[in-house]
């Protein structure tokens, strides 16, 4: 429907092609786009040197996730300085970490994507667990536990089917300073809608919210995000279809993951089968400006959202 409406705006505004679509059919379009480098070390299996990466001499809470996939690989608090000149971490999540032979060493890469992480060494003494996870720190991502204290604004991003109507209901919160349209999860850098549009460059059509932490919380912001889209539908939401309008949480940090996981925890354990998917936050792309406050500029209400009490019986 929204694809139907944007039609002649596409022809007035000039949009172009794909032209800048570097996806191919061997990548996947949720992976992150990688730098040269990152590619060097992360699908070449190469390894950057000793003493440069930025999490060798780091120690902030928080996890550590594949650069390229995002999946969860390492607590910070299993991290240790082994003196090695790489990031060190003598445990991993469960099943995060696969390791194969390697010669005379052992590789380690991302259980979920295969990409390359370092390599494993036993029996060392470094720490009681003996094992050591020697990591390229341009393989990880860093999520920080908590948001700066004492922060006058937070930031959230929810995916929920067109942006259009998540940010109608999101900018009606209370506490809630703005919200934008855009892009994020996908693999190609400043996607257009139309390339979004094609299901190949993996973007979810996404809201930035930005809110007032003295005034509300991520829990309640979250809380909204879920009464005003149907967290069961799987790539769709109402007459939208398309993996741009999937249902996904993009967290900043863990405590907004944990509060994420929480909640998707009292809607199944309330009966909803839900589909959202909780991953980390990656760069936003800002949206077309006729996309920015399409109902206000426009008239109307969304056609595909409406708010649903799905917490109030629950707590």
């Amino acid at each position: 429907m929204k694809i139907q409406i944007l039609t002649v705006m596409f022809i007035l505004a000039g949009i172009s092609g794909c032209a800048q679509d570097r996806t191919t059919e061997a990548e996947n379009p949720f992976y992150r786009t990688l730098t040269p480098e990152e590619k060097r070390v992360i699908v070449n299996k190469g390894t950057e040197r000793a003493f440069t990466g930025q999490y060798d001499k780091f120690y902030e809470e928080g996890i550590y996730v594949c650069k390229r996939c995002g999946a969860v690989l390492y607590r910070s608090t299993d991290k240790f300085n082994s003196g090695c000149g790489w990031p060190s971490f003598d445990d991993e999540i469960p099943g995060a970490v696969k390791r194969s032979p390697d010669g005379f060493r052992t590789e380690i890469t991302c259980a979920n994507c295969g990409a390359h992480l370092g390599h494993v060494f036993l029996n060392e003494g470094f720490t009681d667990k003996n094992t050591r996870h020697c990591v390229n720190s341009i393989s990880l991502e860093f999520i920080p536990a908590h948001g700066p204290r004492g922060a006058t604004r937070d930031t959230a991003y929810f995916a929920g089917g067109c942006f259009w109507g998540v940010e109608y209901y999101m900018e009606q919160a209370p506490g809630v300073l703005s919200v934008e349209s855009g892009y994020m999860g996908g693999s190609l850098e400043n996607p257009s809608y139309r390339q979004v549009s094609s299901h190949r460059s993996g973007h979810a059509e996404t809201v930035q919210v930005v809110y007032d932490p003295s005034k509300t919380d991520y829990e309640q912001v979250a809380k909204l995000f879920f009464e005003i889209h149907d967290p069961t539908q799987v790539n769709r939401q109402g007459p939208d279809v398309g993996n741009q309008y999937r249902s996904e949480i993009f967290y900043r940090t863990v405590d907004q993951k944990e509060t994420a996981e929480k909640l998707v925890s009292i809607l199944e354990q309330n009966g909803y089968k839900v589909a959202t998917q909780i991953t980390p936050a990656r760069t936003f792309w800002e949206a077309e400006d006729y996309h920015q406050d399409y109902y206000s500029k426009n008239g109307g209400t969304p056609y595909c959202h409406m708010r649903v009490d799905r917490f109030s019986k629950l707590l």
